[in-house]
């Protein structure tokens, strides 16, 4: 009996994983085709009328604590849906949220928020060079040059400055709300003030 229970496990493990590939490759498919896209994007900026509230109309949040969505790699917007809505990032909020969004939905979502545009925010100008330091010796290799990330990785350049600030304190401080063992590594050594230098100088960056 207990065999039985961990097989039907994994089939749905698998069956999940495997749907999930699925609607990435849909997502790319999508990404490639023009017409398909802009499709996407209109159709995403009617779906995503419920995250405005926080996120923004735009997806340059309004609130210091919610991070924005625009720009970001619309590959990682997909899964990060994905794992509220399976529970795997939690946020009450969130989860309630995305669990209501059908696949389509949830690649128009991303595909609308990475299409718009995010601008630097301000910083404090005379923490930018040491958190510009602390970036290059620490994060560079995953998040890029520019911040900017990639299909995996989160874009950091032009984020919110409090919420850059909150979400690297609470992998250093492995709160449980932000789990990632490689970040938790990055971030162990971080004193509070240099945790500030390069939220400082990501959040300017364009």
């Amino acid at each position: 009996m207990r065999a039985l229970i961990l097989a039907a496990g994994l089939l749905v493990a698998c069956g999940g994983a495997m749907a999930q590939q699925g609607v990435q490759e849909k997502l790319k498919a999508i990404q490639s085709d023009p017409v398909a896209l802009r499709a996407a994007v209109d159709a995403g900026k009617k779906v995503t009328f419920f995250c405005a509230n926080c996120h923004g109309e735009d997806g340059i949040s309004k609130l210091p604590e919610v991070p924005n969505l625009a720009g970001q790699n619309p590959a990682y917007l997909l899964e990060q849906i994905r794992k509220f809505g399976s529970g795997e990032r939690k946020d009450p909020f969130m989860q309630g949220l995305i669990k209501v969004l059908k696949d389509d939905e949830r690649l128009q979502a991303a595909s609308y928020y990475a299409s718009m545009p995010v601008p630097p925010s301000r910083a404090d100008a005379a923490l930018v060079s040491k958190g510009k330091e602390l970036f290059g010796k620490l994060c560079v290799r995953c998040h890029g040059e520019q911040g900017r990330g990639n299909e995996t990785i989160a874009r950091l350049a032009g984020q919110k400055q409090p919420y850059l600030q909150t979400t690297i304190t609470r992998y250093r401080d492995k709160t449980g709300v932000r789990n990632n063992q490689l970040m938790a590594i990055a971030t162990a050594g971080l004193k509070n003030e240099e945790i500030v230098a390069i939220s400082n100088y990501l959040t300017q960056l364009p």
